[in-house]
């Protein structure tokens, strides 16, 4: 009895939980392309600058600094290196939340390489429940699946249990 109770209890928990993966998922894109476009102003600042000066792209305007003499030159290229190796970075970001399912968003979002962008999403995120017919479906798959795998071992070992117990009392009374 009140197995069955908690049990229902940790289903309403999961579910909620569940639920809101899909909308963290809408917050997260949102995040996503906002950064996206601050990068991409920078990017395109620096190829203009490499074109103006005569190289033949950004990678080549690094490089030379790169060989510079001056170490404040060379810093600012392994910053500018740094920065569009991000940019790529967010650009398959981008195309994921653009065309890719919610699990694909999902495992995009919670890599641990990109955990300091989810925390900054979730500092902002005000849970919901998804309006999407995808969002609850994705919601209340996910909640089930997670309850089924975190009650499975418990069930288990009550079943062997009780099996037990009633294997017992038939001996006796055989």
């Amino acid at each position: 009895m009140v197995g069955r109770i908690v049990d229902k209890l940790l289903f309403g928990v999961m579910l909620i939980a569940a639920l809101q993966v899909p909308l963290l998922a809408a917050h997260y894109q949102q995040y996503l392309a906002g950064l996206f476009e601050a990068t991409q102003w920078q990017v395109k600042g620096y190829e203009n600058t490499a074109r103006q000066y005569g190289y033949p792209d950004v990678h080549a305007m690094i490089e030379q600094h790169l060989n510079n003499q001056e170490a404040s030159v060379r810093a600012d290229a392994l910053q500018k290196q740094a920065t569009l190796s991000h940019y790529q970075d967010l650009k398959s970001g981008i195309v994921v939340f653009e065309q890719g399912s919610l699990i694909e968003k999902s495992v995009y979002m919670f890599t641990p390489a990109r955990f300091d962008s989810l925390e900054k999403t979730i500092t902002h995120f005000k849970p919901g429940i998804p309006l999407s017919l995808n969002g609850l479906m994705f919601g209340a798959i996910l909640g089930l699946a997670a309850n089924i795998l975190l009650t499975l071992p418990f069930s288990l070992l009550f079943r062997r249990k009780r099996r037990a117990k009633f294997a017992a009392r038939r001996s006796v009374i055989s």
